[in-house]
């Protein structure tokens, strides 16, 4: 079973996270939804309160199958400024792991610290000149690239969640969720 990885911090977009873990998990994938905060507890953008399963201390040694973001700000600049998580990051990038952000994410986390440099990817509208070294890809919602995979915002989480299942367990278990969800 693929295990995911997927940090959360103060301020992520919630539908965009509750999206991720929800497909995800309905997929039958391992997520390990890890707060980067001190506390379990997270306020979302929109003031959804959710509850890690862990602290990203907790599982910072652990390899996963993918590392997924949410976007949504402040989240993401809580994302990008977490030491522990661009670590973790890079250790999985080397390792060929899938590494997925959505909205504010892809430039704020990804183009902040070098993983989008030579690849083609998207983000949420406004965001595009944090996607140092990348080709952006304005009319694409979901835009994958060698490990690295990138979506637009709120409105793309599903297709965004589908292609994470996809890229792990393959097109008939995203196409098993998705007609599920009448997608």
């Amino acid at each position: 079973m693929s295990k995911v990885l997927v940090p959360i911090a103060n301020g992520n977009e919630d539908i965009e996270a509750i999206t991720i873990i929800d497909v995800l998990r309905r997929g039958g994938l391992d997520v390990t939804v890890a707060s980067i905060h001190d506390s379990k507890q997270v306020v979302m953008a929109h003031n959804t309160k959710l509850e890690a399963d862990v602290l990203l201390t907790d599982v910072a040694d652990q390899i996963f199958d993918a590392v997924v973001l949410a976007g949504g700000m402040p989240g993401a600049e809580h994302l990008r400024d977490c030491e522990l998580l661009i670590g973790m990051l890079e250790k999985h990038d080397i390792q060929d792991a899938l590494l997925a952000a959505i909205c504010a994410s892809p430039a704020v986390v990804f183009g902040t610290h070098g993983f989008v440099v030579d690849k083609q990817a998207t983000c949420y509208p406004g965001f595009e000149d944090g996607l140092t070294g990348a080709e952006y890809m304005p009319n694409e919602p979901v835009v994958m690239d060698d490990n690295i995979l990138t979506a637009k915002g709120p409105a793309t989480a599903m297709i965004f969640s589908l292609t994470v299942l996809g890229n792990l367990k393959g097109y008939e278990a995203a196409q098993s969720v998705a007609d599920g969800l009448l997608c």
